[in-house]
């Protein structure tokens, strides 16, 4: 069976196409600057020992129509093609950023759930629209495929009301969806499986932290199998500090912006999302430089890892005390699979709660699971890499 997952964004479109026999990847891909003059196609194929074959191309792709148009010539290609047409396919997985109160769990996209999606557009303004768009293209495309939507924020949709609800007017929330909703659930949710498959609690009592550091950063508290808390709230704006974005901040803020300097509501949205985090305190949104900086004992770089890492610490101890103890940590994606630096300094200074890291096990880059506590930690501390798209995928299959 194979299934393409389609990850649309506003001016791009993220591929992989798995043969779910063995869960191989077939190929992957990237159509990036959709709408401008230039677009550009870079298109993987994989062989059965995991060898790469990489093709790239600069085309105009000024929909993103077009760009699967494209992508299908190369999934069809004579010389680079991994299948024959695109009726092989029996599956479209997609990447639904948000689905408010709607869906908890994946779901084969139908008309009512296509306006489901549509209806939310105000709760993630700059990801369903383009979301949306990917599967009504795919519909075209691939009409003999089975489409099916995989939300970011279902796998927070066990969160109990004390922890989703915010204290303000109750109108608000019943009228208006304000609550937190979270992000990364995909992601939190492969993680944590794989966390307790590998700890041997699958179906058993678990207490999990995951910590989902890239650009966008969040963390969440597994119970169970069960997500009962997240960092991120009703836009990926809220908890940890990130690359670019503030995390949680003081609301009284935007409102002296907006009396005290005058700014108004876009530009204050645009200071908070893509001019703060480490950006705005050390003036590179990118970890590596960070890290570099801090080691040559740079002031700013130094404040903004110390911020960085300090509200990670905050937020373990939430959640340890909101399940009553921890079993495990996990560390995942970009920053946190291959930043021995970050996972370090997050660690420091929590041995009072029971967690110790190795040094010497923690100086790893993870392609498999790895723990990396000390001996005389009470904690796991487990680096596990994340694959969205396969979750994605697996979804879908069992699903179906």
């Amino acid at each position: 069976m194979k299934v393409l997952v389609i990850n649309s964004g506003s001016s791009s479109i993220k591929y992989q196409l798995f043969e779910m026999d063995n869960e191989q990847v077939l190929c992957s891909g990237i159509v990036e600057k959709i709408g401008l003059p230039e677009g550009i196609i870079t298109h993987k194929t994989f062989d059965a020992a995991g060898n790469e074959t990489k093709n790239k191309q600069e085309l105009p792709i000024p929909d993103h129509k077009v760009g699967l148009a494209e992508v299908v010539k190369l999934l069809t290609d004579e010389k680079i093609g991994v299948i024959s047409n695109p009726d092989d396919i029996s599956a479209v997985g997609h990447r639904v950023v948000h689905g408010g109160e709607y869906f908890n769990e994946t779901t084969v996209i139908t008309k009512e759930v296509e306006e489901k999606i549509e209806e939310v557009i105000p709760l993630a303004p700059l990801h369903n629209p383009a979301n949306l768009q990917g599967i009504r293209v795919c519909k075209d495309i691939f009409p003999k495929a089975k489409q099916v939507a995989v939300f970011d924020t279902a796998f927070h949709q066990t969160m109990p009301e004390r922890a989703f609800r915010y204290a303000i007017p109750e109108e608000l929330y019943q009228k208006y969806g304000v609550r937190s909703y979270g992000m990364h659930g995909t992601s939190h949710k492969y993680v944590s499986a794989a966390a307790n498959k590998y700890l041997g609690k699958e179906g058993a009592s678990s207490r999990i932290i995951t910590i989902h550091l890239g650009n966008g950063c969040s963390m969440a508290a597994v119970k169970d199998g069960r997500c009962i808390d997240t960092s991120m709230g009703f836009s990926p704006l809220a908890g940890l500090m990130m690359g670019t974005r503030s995390g949680d901040i003081d609301p009284a803020v935007i409102f002296f912006l907006e009396n005290k300097l005058n700014m108004k509501t876009d530009e204050i949205y645009d200071l908070l999302n893509k001019k703060s985090g480490m950006l705005g305190v050390a003036g590179a949104s990118d970890m590596r430089d960070i890290e570099d900086r801090f080691v040559e004992g740079d002031t700013a770089a130094t404040r903004a890892l110390d911020m960085y890492t300090y509200r990670i610490k905050k937020y373990i101890g939430a959640y340890t005390a909101a399940m009553n103890g921890l079993d495990a940590i996990v560390f995942t994606a970009g920053v946190g699979e291959n930043d021995a630096g970050v996972r370090r300094l997050s660690m420091q200074g929590l041995e009072g709660l029971g967690i110790k890291i190795d040094l010497e096990k923690n100086n790893i880059r993870a392609k498999k699971i790895e723990e990396v506590q000390a001996d005389t930690s009470h904690v796991k501390i487990l680096v596990v890499p994340t694959n969205e798209e396969l979750e994605i995928a697996q979804q879908a299959v069992n699903l179906l």
